[in-house]
Order: structure tokens, then sequence, then C-alpha cells
């Protein structure tokens, strides 16, 4: 039963001792140094839409280009239908122990004939060329991530030069201002650059530069995306000239510049639109407006997000230096106020990238200035399209999920035809690819395409998106997503010959392979599998429940649920990854997807599951620290929920080394992306969920405040605005060596909070406050129990470590207000 939308607050209280940082530099990225031809050194603009890369250089300015529609290829299908008769086969060597002669047929019927995915295309590049500036002094420029705004400043001769740029999301253009401490200073020459082979450069006869073009084509599917550039100038004074391909200015006070850039998208099976039409309606409407209007608007829609969450871990002098002199440092110094400012700009970006009705943030978010990117620049979804969506609701961005949920939803209708045509059931199901035009067959060869669980794990973020909120309404409209994905495992399980379980076959762990498989990653019943199985069907469980729909289904779903393989502790004490023990303990790939089940999945845990926690954590130990930038990134969220702050902090160091640093990988370059390398934007997003992590947890039956807060942020800090599952939002925590001297709560569901507390706390006013007991009675804290392990005798469990907390239960009603303070 749907509770009613109550609001209360809660407030544990000693004393008010920190206060947020006023530090001018304290939210930007500055340097003193332009980006040169750097792209990984410009700054990252976005309003979702569009985004835009700013060098900042004194003679040559470049702003690289991006519309978040510009993908190679048209709509299009890849499924390969020589799948569906050829599992059995599959099925009967991969049972016999033939996995190589497996993976060799699934090369051949499983993965995609046509496409392996499309490509995230760049737009183009302005250049403006400015006259006798290169004798300058007195550098600088940032980037401002409370306002989203980019400056560029220095002095040649006696005048000061000042550019700001930003990507107006109110107005849907980007706009760039240009000023000078003296009149008539201004002089420039503008012209476009694309690497698009099927676009146009020209100036019209308003003298707008213009880029006209159609995406390429692409592993033999048609480019039919239109697109239009159009960059407008509005000159103060001076001068303006053209030609066919450029514009001139001279000796203007300031100028504004424009940019409007729009496609004949419309959705993923309708390219239909006018794409000169919507780029002029934008251009035309921001036109009529000054540089200041647009900059006012534009801040306040962007504050909007930005400013519900402000985080303080204390400020050194550390913070005083440039931004990439800052990160050369963080392994060595104590720079806490950098690792708020690293989490703020994950915000910052998920910000910049994802907008309702736009398209989610792919693999570079929205900034890529290769024709043809890495990994085509799309969605993996068997981790890294997730990954950057775990801060959304947690950081108090609810809304950034929408483009995420859609195209999950628009999968559960192309997928739909891809379980039917490959593997001959009902639902539906994708691979690990999709992109903007929603394939979900199987791409990349088998050793990685195999891999079925891309609409699985996708169902279970939708699911964890309404645990925040509690909206039923929500829930009924991705209903048919979740059951659809059940249906596909429902139909797809069968008979293990040898366990008896229910298992997927074909199946793989995502990009790893044990030595005993002939170095095939092609396997039966593979631990995150099972995980992943298991929470789609508790899901639609749960789910059927609340919406009172679907009992005999439910009923189904709990039989087949009960026969799913249990975790398995092997014989080093490691969760295995297999369902045979086959782990080796010198094993350090970058994919450990069986962790799965400690997070994002809470089936882990170390008050429910000390047995499965302890073996995460051998798990863990023995694949090590050191990785890719994504995948250390993911570590520090594990190591946050096993509760241990300062090697969740060791991986941040890791994490914030200038990229090259580490051997294996990883590291970040001078603009704060996240290396893979190359470039690749998961890692920004989840390393601002793994901060969070540290901070607060509310996967385990409770709302757990300060869980992993290591030794380097104890002595002072506070946080604001983050958010927990069950309908609560943390209005503030204020910390004072490891003791939280002061937290508001509020909670806009009402009901039960179970609070997990590092110090112990007393009731301050009227109210029902007691020590927590039994299972937490409010739904959305309820988690479902799982299989018991099946632990080798051989298998080394390490007792888990867990530091002493306080759990309390609040009983909350409308309006009630429940003060707690510290004894």
């Amino acid at each position: 039963m749907q509770r009613m939308r109550q609001t209360f607050s809660i407030f544990l209280l000693l004393a008010a001792t920190t206060a947020f940082p006023q530090d001018e530099h304290a939210l930007k990225l500055w340097y003193n140094k332009p980006s040169g031809d750097t792209w990984e050194n410009a700054l990252p603009i976005g309003n979702g839409r569009l985004g835009a890369m700013v060098y900042g250089n004194v003679d040559t300015e470049k702003i690289q280009l991006n519309e978040n529609t510009i993908w190679s290829g048209s709509p299009n299908r890849n499924d390969n239908t020589l799948a569906l008769d050829s599992l059995q086969e599959i099925r009967r060597l991969i049972f016999a122990g033939m996995q190589k002669q497996a993976e060799i047929l699934a090369n051949r019927v499983i993965i995609s004939k046509k496409s392996q995915g499309q490509m995230f295309e760049p737009a183009g590049e302005l250049n403006l060329i400015f006259k006798s500036q290169g004798n300058y002094k007195n550098y600088y420029r940032e980037l401002d991530i409370e306002r989203a705004v980019a400056k560029t400043s220095y002095q040649v001769d006696d005048v000061t030069y000042t550019r700001e740029v930003l990507a107006s999301f109110p107005d849907r253009v980007i706009v760039m201002r240009l000023i000078a401490s003296k009149p008539k200073s201004i002089s420039f020459t503008a012209f476009y650059m694309t690497t698009q082979p099927n676009a146009a450069i020209r100036t019209n006869a308003a003298k707008q530069l213009t880029i006209a073009g159609t995406t390429m084509d692409h592993e033999g599917v048609t480019g039919m995306v239109k697109y239009k550039a159009i960059c407008q100038f509005k000159p103060d004074g001076g001068s303006y000239t053209s030609t066919d391909t450029s514009v001139t200015i001279t000796n203007a006070d300031a100028v504004t510049i424009y940019i409007s850039i729009n496609t004949n998208f419309n959705n993923y099976h309708n390219i239909t639109a006018d794409e000169n039409e919507r780029a002029n309606e934008y251009l035309n409407k921001a036109l009529r407006k000054n540089f200041a209007t647009i900059l006012n608007a534009h801040v306040a829609a962007y504050q909007k997000y930005f400013d519900r969450v402000k985080l303080n871990l204390g400020t050194t002098d550390a913070g005083k230096l440039p931004t990439d002199e800052r990160l050369k440092n963080f392994r060595t110094t104590d720079d806490p106020q950098f690792a708020a400012l690293y989490f703020q700009l994950g915000r910052y970006l998920l910000i910049s990238s994802s907008q309702p009705g736009g398209q989610p943030a792919n693999l570079q978010g929205i900034w890529n200035n290769k024709l043809y990117p890495p990994w085509d620049s799309k969605y993996t979804i068997n981790i890294n399209a997730e990954m950057n969506y775990w801060p959304v609701d947690k950081t108090n961005l609810a809304e950034l999920s929408e483009p995420f949920i859609q195209m999950v939803k628009d999968m559960a209708v192309t997928g739909q035809q891809t379980a039917k045509d490959m593997y001959g059931t009902r639902g539906w199901m994708a691979h690990h690819n999709t992109d903007i035009w929603r394939a979900t067959g199987a791409v990349d060869g088998a050793f990685w395409g195999a891999w079925c669980n891309g609409g699985g794990w996708t169902s279970q973020q939708l699911w964890d998106h309404y645990l925040y909120s509690g909206d039923k309404l929500y829930l009924a409209s991705i209903y048919p997503v979740l059951k659809g994905a059940a249906l596909f495992y429902a139909d797809y399980l069968v008979e293990h010959p040898k366990y008896h379980w229910l298992v997927i076959c074909p199946d793989e762990s995502p990009e790893n392979a044990p030595s005993a498989h002939q170095g095939s990653s092609l396997d039966a019943g593979v631990t995150m599998t099972n995980q992943i199985v298991f929470d789609v069907f508790s899901i639609v469980i749960n789910t059927a429940k609340i919406l009172h729909k679907d009992e005999s289904f439910s009923d189904t779903l709990k039989h087949l649920r009960s026969r799913l393989a249990p975790m398995q502790v092997g014989q080093y004490g490691q969760l295995q990854e297999w369902l045979d023990d086959v782990d080796n303990p010198n094993d350090h790939h970058r994919h450990i997807s069986h962790l799965y089940g400690l997070f994002p999945s809470s089936q882990i845990s170390p008050y429910r599951t000390p047995e499965l926690y302890s073996a995460a954590k051998n798990t863990l130990i023995q694949r090590g620290d050191i990785s890719t930038g994504w995948s250390m990134a993911w570590k520090i969220n594990w190591w946050a929920k096993m509760l241990d702050g300062n090697h969740a902090y060791k991986l941040l160091q890791n994490q914030l080394t200038p990229v090259g640093t580490n051997a294996e990988g990883g590291g970040t370059y001078n603009n704060l992306f996240d290396a893979h390398p190359p470039f690749q934007i998961d890692g920004n997003f989840g390393c601002t969920s793994g901060i969070t992590e540290m901070l607060m947890q509310s996967e385990d039956g409770d709302l757990h405040l300060l869980p992993a807060l290591p030794d380097v942020w104890q002595s002072k800090g506070r946080v604001k605005g983050l958010c927990a599952r069950g309908g609560f939002e943390i209005l503030d925590i204020e910390w004072q060596n490891g003791k939280i001297m002061k937290a508001v709560i509020k909670s806009t569901l009402g009901g039960n909070l179970r609070v997990r507390l590092p110090n112990e706390m007393k009731l301050a006013s009227k109210g029902i406050f007691k020590k927590a007991a039994g299972e937490n009675t409010n739904p959305f804290y309820q988690t479902e129990k799982t299989a018991k392990p099946i632990i080798s005798e051989k298998a080394i469990i390490t007792p888990p470590l867990i530091k002493k907390t306080f759990v309390y239960d609040i009983s909350t009603r409308a309006g009630q207000l429940v003060l707690l303070s510290s004894k």
C-alpha cells in the first residue's frame, strides 16, 4: 500500500561548527597556462544537448562542439537469427566442458553479422584567430562548476582580455562573450573546421558561419542524421566582414557569439524533423537576448540542480595551487578540498550531459572530438552506462535519470524481437552494448558480446530509482519493462545437468575468463548472472505486490528463484566468479563483476551475510587496487560497502593521479576527466558515487551515516542534501572527530526510519525513538534474503571487521519534529 506523502524533519544536534568554504577557488578547476592542442586539457561545458570543450588558447581559441543526437547510421537492427537453432549445441558444448568450441560457434551464430553499433560523432570546431596576442602575461583560465561557466583571461601590453563561455540550459545554445579593458581592442577571424566527410562549411547572407551535413555510413548502415550548426556574431562596435567560409571582426569593444546546433532526430525510429528550422528557432530566440540575460537565466537553471548538495571536507594550503598541480600532489598531500571538488565535478558533468528529454550520458558523457571514438562512444551496459547514473538519486539529481529510463524503455521494445528471434523467449533482453538506435544484438565477439544481462541490470537500476521516491505512478510506468526482463529469464533458464540448479547458458562473467576454460569466457550460471536474475525476480515480485497484480506470475518467479544457483565461497576464501571453483588468486582483471551482489545490489551484507561479505573482501584483496579508471571507481564503492574508508580513500588517491602514473592504467587527465585510458566518463561518475557511499549508505536495511569515513576526513566536515532510499533527504550532517554533531533528516513518505550512527544518541523531544530490533518495518528498507552459500572445506573466511555502531528506529509522522543529541 502506498503511503501518504508526508514530510517531517529529524534533528540530531549538538553544535554547529563547520561552515562551507568561501575560498574563491573552492568549486573551480583553474590553470595558469592554456590547453595547447591537447583535448584532455580543455574544459567541458554542456546543457545536456550541446557539449563543448573550451581550450582557452590565446592566439587560436578552439571551441570543440558536440550535439547529443549526431550519431552515425540510422534506424537499424543487428540481431543474428542463427542463434536460435544453435542454442542446444552451444549448451551441450559448455556443459561438456568444451567452452572454446562453444565460443567459436557463438561467434558465428550469436554475434551480429551486421552493425556492431553506431558511433557518437563530433559536430565540428569553432576557431578564433586573434591578432597580435603572442606576448601575453597574467594568464588564467577556469571552469566554475558552481555556475557552469568557463572563463579565460590574460593581458597583452596594457589590455586585459576576458572570454566567458556557457552552454545555456534554458536557451539551448552555446554563448561566448569577449570583452577587453580598452575599447576597439578585439579583432579576430572565425571559421569552422570539421572532420565530417559529408559536411559543407559556408557563410550565408546574414554573415553567419554554418555547417550543414549528414552523418557517416558505418558498418553497412546508411548515415541519415542531418544536422545544422549556425554561428552568429554580435559585435559592439568595430567592423564585421566575411568570406565564403570565415568571419572577421575588427576593432570591436566586445563581441557576443551565439552557436546553435540541431538535427532531424526525433527518436530511435523517427528522423523526420527539420534540422534547419530547429537550429534557427533556438538561435533567433537567443539573439534577442544579451549575454547578461542569458547568463543569469543559465546560472539559475543550473543551480536548481547543483545547489542541492554541498560538501565540506576541510581546507588546506594545497587548495591554493592550480588544478593540474593539485592532481600531481594529491597522493602525497593533504588536500581534502580537492576530493570535495572532484565529488562536485561528477555532479557538474552529469547535469551537463544528461537532461530530461535528451539522450543519456554515453561513454564520454557528451564530449567527443574523434570521428572514430574509442568503443564508438556508445552505451556499454555491462557496467559503464549503469555507473554513469549511480550518483543520480543519492546526490539529489533524480530528474536526470529520465534519459536513461527512456533508453531502457526503448530497449524493452527493440529487445523483444531480439529475445524472440535469437533465444525463443518472451519478454525482452539486451546484450552488452546499445546505441542511439537502441540496438540490442550481440557485438564485438562472443568473448565480450554473448553476455545477455543488459536488460536485467538496467531494470535493476530503474527499480532502485523508485526506492528513492516511492512514486507508484512511476513504478506502474516501468512495470512492463521489469516484467519483460523477468519473462526473458523465466523462459531462458535451464537446469544444469550436474548441479541441477537453474542457470543461464550460454553465459559469461563480463570480459573475463578462467584459464580452466581454454581462454574462453563462455560458461553456465556465472555468479553475476545469478545475482542479476535473483534481483530481477525479486523486483518483479515486489512490484507486483505493490501494484496488486500478477499474483500467479509472482508465484512462478518465487519458485524459479528458489532454484537459482547460490553464491559460493571457493578454495581461496574468495567469492567464486564462476559456478565451478576455478578462480585464480593472481587474477587482477579489471572486471570483478561477481561483486555486483555487494554493490550496486545489496545481496551481500556485513550484517546479514558475513560469510559472503568476508569472501567479497578476499576477492577485492586478491584482485588488487590499481586498474583502469572505471574499475578503480567501482572499487571505491565496494570498499565503502566494506566499511573501510581508509581503503576507499587510497583508491581515490590512485584515481586522482596524472594519467600514465599507474602502469596498469587508470588515473586522471589535467581537466579531471577519468582515464580508462583513454577518456571514459564513467570513472568520474563512479567516484562521485563512491564518495557518497563513504558518507552515507542506504542499501542494507537502514540509513547509515558516516559508514566509511577515512581518517583524513575525521576531524571536521559537513555535507548537505544527500538523498537516501525511502524518501529521506539528509538536509545536513556535521561531524567532528568522527562523531556526528548535528544531523537534519527530512522524509517525504513517513514511516519508520532506521538510522545507523557512529556515536550514541538520545531523544530530546517527543516522539517514538528506540533501539532497533528485528527487520525494519519500512518496506523500502526490507531486503531479500540471499540463498545460503555453499562453503568449501578449504575456504578461508576472514571475520568481518565492523566498527561498533548504534542503530535506532524512529517512527515518523506528518509534521512531527524529533530532536536527538549526543550523550
